[in-house]
């Protein structure tokens, strides 16, 4: 399957398959994500039948400095996605050209990675497939500032503490949705890494 991806609803970015589409939504939601750059760069790179090709990586992610100093900017990341089956088939086959990717990324400065379903398909990614359908809740500008200003105060907070905090009895089931809106629409941040329930810590994203 292929299509283009709204990145962050300003740009369009060529996928080529529905792992590849993952790898944007992880990307997208991903806070220290700059930007994403389609098939950035070809590479030359010789077969081992002798003939020279060229390889075009799948993206190249770019992250935010944010309050880090210069020399300290996380470097860019040249990725290829692809299917762990089908690499781990043609691992001898592709080699050259993912040595040769190497060696350029590290000549820019930057590294490369290839990307599977171990990478991809996680419990991040599950986490912002359950978030997304929050992403246009509609939440009352007035609630969700409250809850900010309690996540800010306290720095790390439970969602069921904020729940108990602003949202009791009837009003809960509410309340949630405002939540997992603030986290859907990254108002809100939590680690994504571990499964999102009413005991997970909530805070409020810094720049770094």
């Amino acid at each position: 399957m292929s299509g283009i991806y709204a990145f962050r609803g300003e740009t369009g970015i060529d996928f080529e398959s529905t792992l590849e589409r993952d790898f944007l939504v992880k990307a997208e939601f991903a806070l220290n994500v700059l930007d994403v750059i389609a098939q950035p760069v070809q590479i030359p790179f010789v077969h081992p039948n002798g003939q020279t090709y060229h390889y075009t990586p799948d993206f190249l992610v770019y992250y935010r400095l944010g309050s880090r100093d210069v020399s300290r900017y996380p470097a860019p990341l040249l990725v290829e996605v692809k299917p762990r089956a089908e690499w781990q088939q043609h691992w001898r086959e592709w080699s050259a050209k993912w040595k040769a990717a190497m060696r350029y990324a590290r000549d820019q400065g930057w590294s490369f990675h290839i990307h599977d379903e171990s990478r991809i398909r996680d419990q991040v990614l599950l986490n912002i497939q359950a978030l997304e359908r929050y992403k246009r809740s509609s939440v009352e500008p007035e609630v969700a500032a409250e809850v900010m200003q309690t996540v800010r105060d306290m720095g790390h907070v439970t969602l069921d503490l904020l729940l108990a905090r602003h949202f009791m009895g009837l009003y809960r089931d509410a309340g949630k949705r405002c939540i997992l809106s603030l986290l859907a629409t990254r108002q809100l941040d939590f680690d994504a890494t571990l499964p999102l329930n009413d005991f997970s810590e909530l805070w409020v994203p810094t720049d770094e």
